[in-house]
This record gives C-alpha cells, sequence and structure tokens, in this order.
C-alpha cells in the first residue's frame, strides 16, 4: 500500500473514531436527561453497539438508503449527523428530524437517505426492499442497507424478505445486530441456530459473522458486501454479534447477570477501537481526549439547540406537506 492510501486508511480510521465516540457520548446524555425528565417517551440506547452503525454507514453514500430500529440514535447519527435535529426530535421540538411528532422510534431524514426508525420490530426489513427495487429498477448504484435485532430474525417478514431479495437480486444489504436479546429473552432460548447468518446463506444469499464490537472489522465486511452489490451482486447479509450494555429500554429493569455484562464491557467497542488505533500510532492520547472533548462539545450543544428551539404547532398535525418536502 502506498502512503497515499495508507493515510487516506488512517483517516477513515479516524473519522470512525470520532462517530463512535459520538455516539456514546450522546447516548449517555440521552440517558441522563431521560433520567431528569427533560426527554420523555420510549427511549432505547446503543450504548455498546457503535460499532455497527460506524462500521456499516462508512461503506454508504449519501444517497443510499438506511432503514432503522427502535434502537435507532446511532444508525441516524452515522449516517446523518445530524445531532442537534436528533436532539431535537428526542425532546419533541419543532426542527426535531421529524418536527417533534416522531420522537426516538420515528427519526427520519429522506434527504440523507435515512428512511426511519420503527417501532415494530423487524417493520424496517420489508421496507428496505421497497428502495432496493426503485434501484434495482431504475437501474441506479444505489443500495439499502436494514439494520435488526436477532428478536427480528423471528419474524415473518424476516424470512419472506429475505426469499424476494433473493429471487429479484435486489442491492438489500440485511445488517442483523445480534445483541443477545430480544428485550429480557436471551438468544439461547428463542433461536434454534443462533447463527442467524445461516439462514440467508440457506437460500443463496452471501452471509458472514463478525465480531459486531469491532468497527473495522465490520467496515471491512460492509465495504466487500456493498461493492459487490454496487455490481449487480444482489442482497447480502452481515450478521454482527455485539451486546447493548444498558437494559432494553429506560423502563425496564436489567435483569442480566453481572458476569455476563462484565465480560461484555471488556469488549467494549469504543475502549477497544481507541486502544488498537493508539497502539498503532495512528491517534495520542492527546488526540483521544481531543476527540472525546469535541464530541462532548457537539452534544452540549445539540441540547441547548433543542432546549431552545420551539414546541410543534399542533394545528401542523392536519397539514402534511411537511412530511414529504
Amino acid at each position: 500500500m502506498v502512503q497515499g492510501d495508507i493515510q487516506a486508511e488512517n483517516e477513515k480510521k479516524i473519522e470512525m473514531l470520532k462517530k463512535i465516540i459520538l455516539i456514546r457520548r450522546f447516548e449517555k446524555t440521552v440517558k441522563e436527561l431521560y433520567a431528569e425528565k427533560r426527554i420523555v417517551g420510549a427511549i432505547h440506547l446503543c450504548i455498546g453497539q457503535e460499532a455497527v452503525p460506524v462500521g456499516i454507514c462508512s461503506a454508504l453514500n449519501d444517497d443510499d438508503y438506511v432503514f432503522s430500529t427502535h434502537r435507532g440514535h446511532g444508525h441516524a447519527i452515522a449516517k446523518t449527523m445530524e445531532v442537534k435535529r436528533i436532539m431535537a426530535e428526542l425532546m419533541g421540538k419543532d426542527t426535531g428530524l421529524s418536527r417533534g411528532h416522531g420522537g426516538s422510534m420515528h427519526l427520519f431524514d429522506s434527504g440523507k437517505g435515512f428512511m426511519g426508525g420503527n417501532g415494530i420490530v423487524g417493520g424496517g426489513i420489508p421496507l428496505s426492499l421497497g428502495a432496493a427495487f426503485h434501484a434495482h429498477y431504475k437501474e441506479t448504484d444505489q443500495v439499502s442497507a436494514a439494520f435488526f435485532s436477532d428478536g427480528a430474525s423471528n419474524q415473518g417478514s424476516f424470512s419472506e424478505s429475505l426469499n424476494l431479495a433473493a429471487l429479484w437480486k435486489l442491492p438489500v444489504l440485511f445488517v442483523c445486530e445480534n445483541n443477545q436479546y430480544a428485550a429480557t429473552t436471551p438468544v439461547a432460548l428463542s433461536i434454534a441456530d443462533q447463527n442467524i447468518a445461516g439462514r440467508a446463506r440457506a437460500i443463496g444469499i452471501p452471509a458472514v459473522s463478525v465480531d459486531g464490537n469491532d468497527v473495522e472489522a465490520v467496515s471491512v465486511e460492509a465495504e466487500k458486501a456493498v461493492g459487490e452489490m454496487r455490481n449487480g451482486g444482489g442482497p447480502h447479509f452481515i450478521e454482527c454479534k455485539t451486546y447493548r450494555i444498558e437494559p432494553h429500554c429506560g423502563i425496564i429493569p436489567d435483569q442480566r447477570k453481572e458476569e455476563e455484562q462484565e465480560l461484555w464491557i471488556r469488549k467494549d467497542p469504543v475502549s477497544v477501537f481507541s486502544q488498537e488505533l493508539l497502539r498503532r500510532g495512528i491517534v495520542t492520547h492527546s488526540d483521544v481526549e481531543l476527540v472525546e472533548n469535541e464530541a462532548q462539545t457537539i452534544v452540549d450543544e445539540a441540547v441547548t439547540y433543542a432546549e431552545e428551539s420551539p414546541w410543534p404547532d399542533v394545528k401542523a398535525l392536519h397539514n402534511r406537506s411537511w412530511l414529504i418536502s
């Protein structure tokens, strides 16, 4: 690899570090705001899973499509970087991504290809086929990425969508965030074969399982899959083995064993990636500290922006023209 290529690769890694730290700071702040009742409604944090959206979205362009889940803050930030408007949406303000009408589970920014979260488990999977069909029909090189959980892989729409995508060779990147739990049910009690990628291989879709706490590994597989998809390679499937550190949502107590949590905390994706870049000499301790401070500043400014933003006009609910603007 020539010097220019090495520099470009290192710059990409630093950008991923910035995003993974930004998502972590965002989620920690949201947790604090939720406890203070400055954010209300359903909140599902992705602390511990940040490597997945950052790694996947590193391979996507602005005009590619992303379909998210109920746990979608990380997806939204990684795809759009609209931190202020995401925070405003969580606070129910008119400047939010969905004008304050959607909240945490319904972030939406079609201008940057972010086609929204979904309160229905697995609800975004079949929707992602529509965007993929559009790209296929128009003969563009766009791809559609569908994020979903291990729990969603047990929905009937999951198998139906895999089959249709394979049959029509649609450019869908199926991204399974296998965080080991469907709400409070562990995968061992709900999935016979915990290698979920095998379900895609069974009908001919290229599929891999990857360490979902290793952002570089996720990025490598995403680049490979997306590259093949842009050249007519049809759907691909990436299963990311990861773990959410927080409970399912803000109102459900955590019933998981401490030993299990401690094991995964030692694999924390933010810490692991930071330490790896330090070890290789790509960044210094002062660089990491600067990135962390900048991330917190971005989040703090987002909170101020959201709190100073106006509440939505109730009358606007009857005028839906803004939804497609």
